[in-house]
């Protein structure tokens, strides 16, 4: 059975694919070139991955992301496709369903969104709580640097807070797209928030959201 990490391992792959190394995605300072060279680094480059969080270590990053960014286009979106290789921790089904659901999940649609004529994809409700368990488990690393306090809620209620502080503002929303908030993506996640109106434009515009 395809996990979810798979399937949207290759719906990127495939959306890469057919918009070309040059078009626009929501990363800033990023073309889908760099996108491709992003997903391949993390997965098979873990010796300058880590640059991905830790600092000291981002100019390596930069200088190996460069080096596969130089790539044939078409050879990074084959390296997607096809996955990591045997010896990365990626290529468990676990790990990978674990690591990558999110990422491929959130990478897919910084292409999608990024494009003029973008529309909502209809997700099941499987998907949408498998969303919803990982935001669970990541909502206060992604909230932390949050400036106001921050709820996340389902609209059939259910909620997690991301971070404590007042004012609170909610977000209300399916998985899928409060976790796009949640990632720093909030201009284009379909969401409602509720709560003082200065508080919902600082969150709105914070760039402090996400990893």
């Amino acid at each position: 059975m395809s996990t979810f990490a798979k399937r949207e391992r290759l719906l990127l792959a495939d959306l890469l694919e057919v918009t070309g190394p040059q078009a626009p995605t929501l990363c800033e300072g990023w073309q889908t070139r760099d996108l491709a060279a992003h997903v391949v680094v993390r997965e098979r480059r873990p010796d300058a991955a880590g640059g991905i969080l830790v600092k000291q270590l981002a100019s390596r990053l930069e200088k190996v992301m460069e080096e596969f960014a130089a790539k044939p286009y078409e050879e990074l979106i084959q390296l997607i496709r096809t996955g990591p290789p045997r010896f990365s921790p990626f290529s468990l089904k676990q790990v990978d369903e674990a690591s990558n659901t999110v990422e491929f999940y959130v990478h897919t649609e910084d292409v999608r969104r990024a494009q003029p004529d973008w529309a909502p994809r209809e997700l099941d409700g499987v998907f949408q709580d498998s969303l919803w368990s990982r935001l669970e488990r990541s909502a206060r690393l992604v909230g932390r640097r949050a400036p106001t306090g921050l709820v996340l809620r389902r609209p059939d209620g259910r909620t997690v807070v991301a971070h404590k502080g007042t004012p609170v503002v909610t977000v209300t929303g399916e998985p899928s797209e409060l976790l796009l908030f949640a990632y720093g993506r909030q201009s284009v996640a379909s969401v409602e928030l509720e709560g003082e109106k200065a508080a919902i434009a600082q969150l709105h515009e914070s760039r402090a959201l996400g990893l």
